[in-house]
Formats: C-alpha cells, structure tokens, sequence
C-alpha cells in the first residue's frame, strides 16, 4: 500500500508541474508578439546544445524564454541596439534532430557576446524587419555609421 502513495503523490507531483509550466507559457504568450526560438546554450560540442523555447518581442528587446522552465523572467534578452546578424546557414550534422529542416540559425553579435539563434525560416524575415525598424526619428547606431558627416 506504501508504494501505490508514492506513486499517486508522485504522479500528482509530476501532473502540478505540467500545469504549472503550461499555464506560465500561457500567460507569457497571451501578449502576443511571440516566435518560436531556439536559442545556443553551449558551444563544448560541435551541433549540440540547443535549447528551445519562444522569444517575445516587447519594444526593443527580443526576450527569450526556456520551454521546460518556471522561470517568469527571461533566460536572455536581446536588445535591437548594437545587434546585428553576422551570417545565416541551414541546420547541419546533429543540428537537424534539434529543429526542423525548415529553420535557419543567425549567428548574431551584439556588445554583450556572440550568439547563435534558430527560427522558422518564415519567421526570420519578421526578426529581420524587427531588428532594422527605428521609431521615427530615432536613428540605429548602425545606420549612422553609414551617413555622411553634416
């Protein structure tokens, strides 16, 4: 009788945190402006350590949160500012079993540290266009590099 209480609260245990983090990404998501994102949490290993999860665009910041996680707060946080996408390529050796053949992975630099990002590829053309917009009249410090002296 003792083992079918351990495996009941267990089992209890385990159904609490499914809602717990299905009711976060809900509540996450319900602001809309969201992509799924998978994100490169560790370079040790050649095509490993990707780590999925959903990015929320919230002004000029790309906010990343992890899928499997309790946290409210997000894991990383991209800013537009001083952010630009070095290069693009298609997901290679180990990487095709971590995301669809269909996403892209943006290797980006920023004034924190290199990253390497992976989205559909129907998505990045909108992060694309996130990432070049200004409010009107504001200028990027990329652009201004580009502008002539006055």
């Amino acid at each position: 009788m003792r083992a079918l209480e351990w495996i009941g609260a267990s089992l209890l245990i385990l159904l609490a945190a499914v809602t717990v983090l299905v009711a976060r990404r809900a509540v996450l998501v319900r602001a809309g402006g969201t992509i799924k994102l998978n994100v490169r949490v560790s370079t040790m290993l050649h095509g490993r350590g990707w780590s999925p999860g959903f990015g929320r665009f919230v002004g000029d910041e790309l906010r990343w949160y992890r899928l499997f996680s309790f946290a409210v707060r997000p894991k990383r946080v991209l800013s537009r500012r001083g952010l630009a996408v070095e290069r693009r390529r298609l997901p290679e050796g180990q990487e095709r079993l971590a995301m669809s053949a269909d996403w892209i992975i943006l290797r980006c630099v920023s004034h924190q540290a290199p990253i390497e990002i992976a989205m559909a590829k129907s998505t990045v053309t909108g992060f694309l266009s996130w990432l070049e917009a200004a409010p009107p009249g504001a200028v990027s410090p990329r652009m201004a590099q580009d502008w002539p002296a006055a």
